[in-house]
Order: structure tokens, then sequence, then C-alpha cells
């Protein structure tokens, strides 16, 4: 079962563009725009399941130059 989820980043001032361009480039990320609002980047992924989720955004997203914090909202389907 494929687990989707949103990532709301933040980022350093000016560096929502360049962040969103590069978080493309991970493997499981479908989609990444810079928005405005209290987040700087929304990004939409999946994985296989809930554990292979949280490490991509632990070791892979969290990580990126410029992330300042997120926020993973798994998609669920009530």
């Amino acid at each position: 079962m494929v687990v989707q989820a949103y990532i709301l980043v933040q980022t350093d001032v000016g560096k929502a563009a360049e962040v969103a361009a590069e978080i493309t480039n991970l493997k499981g990320v479908i989609l990444a725009e810079d928005v405005t609002g209290p987040y700087d980047v929304i990004v939409r992924a999946e994985a296989g399941n809930v554990d292979e989720l949280g490490k991509m955004v632990v070791a892979k997203v969290q990580t990126m130059p410029g992330i300042t914090r997120t926020l993973t909202c798994p998609v669920v389907h009530i």
C-alpha cells in the first residue's frame, strides 16, 4: 500500500523557490511548489509505507540546506 503525504516546509528567507526546485529531485516527491503564507513550500510525496515516508522526511527533506522546519500531513481516506 502506498502512503502519500503533504509536507509543509518553512525555509530561510528568500530560499523558497530554490528549495522547491531542489526537493523535486528526491525520490518519492510527486510535486513541490513554493507558496505564500505560514509555510514556504508544499510538497506532495509518496512512499511504500509510513516508515519509508518518515525516513525520507527525516534523512532527506529535513537535512536539505535552507529548510528550517517541516510538518508532515499523511493523506487519509475516510
